[in-house]
């Protein structure tokens, strides 16, 4: 391995300068692994050739193509046949189908239903087709040769639809429906031919279709109606697919009609008319169908109250099954905790998190009336009450509102937004409701606390993206709303904190005290999910624009009972991957703030025990005294462009040189010296020819002669010592060696030196050099070593202070185009160090091999080379600097505040804690180490933290749907049965409301029950980590995750594209 290293450092002279300009040495040595292990999933490659055409490997390159490339197999060996087979269902088939009646067997059959809907390929005599549709009016026939499009009106045998009465029998008192009757069902529009049942005076043509699974659009004399299948199919196409009535039902049309020969009606004098507008009508039916669903998912049918014993927000289902609800999925004795007592483990568990937030998209305009389209049982539901809501802003009509908070624009937009002719500028979140005049604080106030009726709060944590604003005097402006809104809590225990994506916009002060990053007891919390819920409902903006209050109403509350569910569906998944997450990222951060603490703990002058008492007293009181000075926060002195400049000059004055040679001794240490003095200038020469292009200026090219003729002369005087020093250096070197080393055309900057350390063995070593040279070198590279990384240091500190002097600083182009050029020029030193470092651990590993000694100078990696305020470099970071190949400098990610985007997720490099951070008395260093420990101590608590809270939700999900399934089982049976003239439920209709409520039990119970065994291993290994056992294998799990279902998850894209679809109108 040696032999191979050294031929390697040693090559010829494209490839070393080459080396020495990328970097390479770093992996010479083999002391780096490839870390390409998938933890703990083991890819099996099949037996046999791939793609050879012969034997399993053929097998399997077929199997592979036909799954990966499903398409292109298509297109090249089943078109002609897929045509063909399309072609064969226009015709009668083969004679066996239509030489008899697949029914009756009678001969020369001539009709069959359309596609194959129901009853295969054979055909039927009329008599047998019409019996056979007679329960299935909505079928489309098909008649003759080529077979022309019939109904069941079309047929001389009668076909009638009886209602009340088992399949196939008829009523003795029939009577006729409309002879227009029309039903909407998912195969098309019909008119049918319908009787209803006259046995029972007292149960109604609108109950007798109901009971057929046809709604009614009028609940007098109804003559059209849709099929249950047809609501519950636009139900789930407009919530998720935002379609609108209109083209549901003209999609429908078109499948009945779509040459627009065929007529739906005949008008009185019994001439053809076309299609009349059914669109009205199947508003009207979605619209109550969606009020009676959000009912019987509530429960209302299961008791004897009814519909008019509604309480306020009691459809809002499904509800939130992770929040702390008590006597629900709390523990009992819940209101008797000792909280001053508890744990901190357990304590933040109770908290309840409440995210906030306004949408300006779903606006309305001021069309229709209340009067005109009232709301029905206004405030049951997801929207509060708007009476009260409304009273409440008559009272703050002209209020202003100011905002300190100059980094966010909100609220100065609360009084600026677009109202002629619009009732409703947008909606607020929480507990939703109409705004006004966008996002003041009057509507907010009222939607905030509205929100918490019917908890029992002991901690709150607020959220909302004016926060900072908001919070201040609210518990005043809590007085002003009626009492029951008004919260029994501790205002101690109330937190409040600003979502992650929109905290950076406001301004410095803002960061630390909101931040959920450091608030005690929030996890990995970041309160951005109410954004991800409005890029769901913006796809319906345009259809609510237009809409009454009341269709709007109940179109919003629909929408929000659709989304919750499948919300609540997709956590089985979410939770898990969350769980997954933690463990393994929360290990790696408690192992990165392990090694940090230990490192700073080793310099001298640094209070760590101090920092962490200030981390947790901060953390916990400063929403409650004041903000008393963050730890978060590094207070810089100011640095100017000019001071700048003047360190660069300084550091190229010290690195460059002229050329003119300094006395020194003749000893080994002065031999070495000059040796490590000429590689740094080979180097340094080398980036800065790189750097130039090229095509450099005539400047430029003198000063590389002038450079490059310095380290000729040093190379030459460097080579008269060598001979003294290693006398016997030619008989280990190669023919090819020699020569690089006798040649005086190769380039001063491509030149090998050939130290101690670049020969091939410690025996050679010993035999080529002076005794005890290889030591000496050893102790000046372990110096350089040194040196480099507090190069390194000083560099990044630069580059951080220079990107934050642009950012604050510097507009226009002219001085963006200097400040670029200035930090050009530190990426380039920062590069510099970097390789110098790299070659001086290549040189120790070489002369000391493997040992203690590389606990202090580990290998450096360029994902490692970043400042205390920048996040390690991702995939798509690194394609981002792409473009500085030509250098091999990245930009890095500086942060711009106190918190930037991604700071749960940053770890600190090493190279800002390892033995050999030379701290000593600077005062900016001890504060940047200060802040970078406090972070890294608390990013490792949230993580934490956020396992705790994960496995809480957990056992919440699970809690609340054991109790659903005992509040199903009792709403069975709640419904008091109709005995005689005594007040109550018919039996029959008993018979059915147990039955779903049953339903509804047993799906509670499964859904637990399914989630508590897939969630029990990963639960278990979250315990043992917790408990502070090591987890063997760590936590390699595998979720499988279905995209649409993450979609109501964990949507990381806020789209603000307003939606063109119109849902009712």
């Amino acid at each position: 391995m040696e032999s191979e290293n050294f031929s390697y450092l040693c090559g010829d002279e494209g490839d070393w300068a080459n080396d020495v300009w990328t970097g390479r040495v770093q992996l010479a040595g083999g002391e780096e692994e490839d870390d390409a292990e998938l933890d703990g999933i083991t890819l099996q490659m099949p037996t046999g050739g791939m793609g050879t055409g012969e034997g399993q490997g053929a097998e399997y390159f077929k199997r592979w193509e036909n799954a990966d490339k499903p398409m292109q197999l298509w297109v090249r060996l089943h078109r002609n046949e897929t045509l063909d087979e399309m072609l064969r269902g226009e015709g009668r088939g083969a004679p066996e189908f239509y030489s008899h009646c697949a029914g009756c067997k009678a001969a020369d059959p001539l009709f069959r239903c359309a596609r194959q809907t129901c009853i295969g390929p054979g055909l039927y005599c009329e008599t047998c087709i019409a019996s056979m549709h007679r329960e299935l009016p909505t079928h489309m026939l098909e008649s003759g040769e080529f077979f022309r499009p019939l109904t069941l009106n079309d047929l001389d045998v009668e076909a009638r639809l009886q209602l009340g009465h088992a399949a196939g029998t008829f009523c003795p008192r029939s009577r006729r429906a409309h002879k227009d009757f029309v039903i909407i069902d998912i195969l098309g529009i019909r008119i049918v031919k319908l009787s209803f049942c006259g046995c029972d005076s007292t149960v109604s043509h609108r109950q007798q279709l109901m009971q057929a699974c046809l709604w009614p659009a009028t609940s007098v004399d109804p003559q059209t109606c849709a099929t249950v299948n047809a609501i519950r199919l636009f139900e789930v196409q407009n919530c998720l697919g935002k379609i609108s009535a209109y083209d549901f039902v003209r999609s429908l049309e078109l499948l009945s009609n779509n040459d627009g020969l065929e007529t739906v009606a005949k008008g009185e004098d019994g001439e053809e008319k076309g299609p009349p507008d059914r669109r009205r009508a199947f508003r009207a039916i979605v619209k109550q169908y969606r009020m009676m669903e959000l009912r019987k998912r509530a429960g209302i049918g299961h008791r004897d109250s009814g519909i008019e014993g509604t309480k306020q927000g009691e459809l809002a289902e499904p509800m939130c099954r992770m929040c702390p609800v008590p006597e629900v999925n709390l523990p009992e004795g819940y209101d008797k905790i000792d909280w001053d007592a508890m744990d901190e483990d357990q304590r933040y568990k109770y908290f309840l998190a409440l995210a906030q937030d306004a949408n300006f998209k779903l606006i309305n305009r001021n069309v229709s009336s209340e009067a005109a389209d009232p709301i029905v049982d206004d405030g049951s539901g997801f929207l509060c009450n708007r009476k009260e809501y409304s009273e409440h802003i008559r009272k703050h009509v002209d209020e202003d509102e100011i905002s300190s908070c100059s980094g966010f624009q909100a609220m100065f937009l609360a009084n600026a937004k677009r109202a002629k002719g619009v009732r409703v500028t947008g909606v607020g979140g929480g507990s939703v409701r109409d705004l006004q005049k966008g996002e003041r604080f009057c509507n907010m106030d009222f939607l905030f606390f509205a929100s918490l009726l019917g908890f029992i709060l002991t901690y709150l944590i607020a959220s909302y993206d004016i926060i900072c604003q908001f919070s201040k005097h609210i518990w005043t402006r809590m007085e002003k709303l009626p009492a029951k809104y008004h919260l029994k809590i501790d205002f101690k225990n109330v937190r409040w904190a600003v979502p992650n994506f929109h905290l950076p916009a406001h301004k410095k002060g803002c960061h630390s005290p909101f931040s959920f990053h450091w608030l005690w007891g929030a996890g990995r919390t970041h309160s951005e999910t109410v954004e991800q819920n409005w890029e769901f409902l913006n796809g319906i903006a345009a259809a609510t624009k237009m809409m009454g209050l009341g269709a709007r109403h109940i179109a919003l509350e629909g929408l929000f009972s659709f989304h919750n569910w499948h919300r609540l569906v997709a956590h089985r998944r979410l939770l898990k991957q969350r769980m997954a997450e933690g463990i393994k990222d929360g290990r790696a951060h408690r192992d990165a703030f392990k090694a940090f603490n230990e490192g700073l703990l080793a310099v001298e002058g640094l209070d760590v025990a101090g920092w962490k008492t200030w981390v947790d007293t901060w953390e916990r009181t400063q929403h409650v005294e004041g903000d008393k000075g963050s730890p978060y926060e590094f207070v810089e002195d100011g640095v100017t462009l000019k001071e700048i400049k003047i360190m660069l000059v300084a550091d190229e004055y010290t690195r460059t040189g002229d050329g003119t040679e300094v006395e020194r001794e003749d000893t080994p240490s002065t031999f070495l010296t000059m040796g490590l003095d000429i590689e740094e200038a080979q180097r340094q020469l080398t980036v800065a020819i790189k750097a130039a292009g090229p095509n450099p200026s005539p400047t430029q090219e003198l000063d590389f002669l002038k450079r490059r003729t310095s380290v000729r002369v040093r190379i030459q005087a460097f080579r008269k010592l060598q001979g003294t020093y290693m006398p016997k250096l030619r008989q280990y070197l190669t023919q090819s060696q020699k020569k690089v080393c006798d040649a005086d055309d190769l380039l001063p900057e491509a030149t090998r030196l050939f130290m101690p350390s670049d020969l091939s063995s410690d025996k050679a070593r010993e035999k080529a050099c002076a005794t005890g040279l290889d030591g000496v070198e050893a102790r000046l590279r372990t110096g350089e070593a040194g040196d480099a990384l507090g190069d390194l240091r000083q560099g990044l500190r630069v580059r951080t202070m220079t990107n934050r002097f642009k950012i604050r600083n510097w507009t226009g182009q002219q001085a963006l185009t200097r400040g670029q050029g200035i930090l050009r020029q530190v990426n380039i030193k920062i590069h510099a160090s970097k390789l110098r470092y790299r070659y001086a651990r290549q040189a120790l590993l070489k002369l000391k091999g493997h040992g203690d000694w590389e606990d202090e100078f580990r290998v450096l990696g360029d994902d490692d080379v970043r400042g205390l305020s920048d996040r390690a470099i991702r995939e798509e970071d690194q394609a981002h600097d792409v473009h500085l190949g030509a250098l091999g400098v990245a930009e890095g990610l500086a942060a711009t505040g106190v918190v930037a985007l991604g700071e749960g997720g940053r770890s600190l490099s090493w190279i800002w804690y390892a033995p050999s951070t030379r701290a000593g008395g600077d005062k900016r260093l001890h504060d940047a180490l200060r802040v970078e420990w406090c972070k890294a101590y608390s990013r490792a608590n949230r993580w934490r933290e956020d396992l705790v809270l994960v496995e809480e939700e957990m056992r919440r999900m699970i809690e609340f749907g054991r109790f659903a399934e005992r509040r199903w089982k009792e709403r069975a049976e709640a419904r008091t049965i109709m005995l005689g003239k005594t007040e109550g439920i018919d039996p029959v209709v008993m018979e059915d409301v147990r039955a779903y409520a049953l339903e509804q039990a047993d799906q509670e119970r499964r859904i637990y029950e399914r989630v508590e065994v897939d969630w029990s291993p990963l639960r278990a290994k979250a315990a043992a980590y917790l408990r502070g056992e090591e987890i063997s294998g760590g936590a390699e799990v595998v979720v499988v995750v279905d995209e649409d279902q993450m979609r109501w998850a964990e949507s990381q894209v806020y789209a603000e594209e307003e939606g063109e679809n119109d849902m009712y109108q």
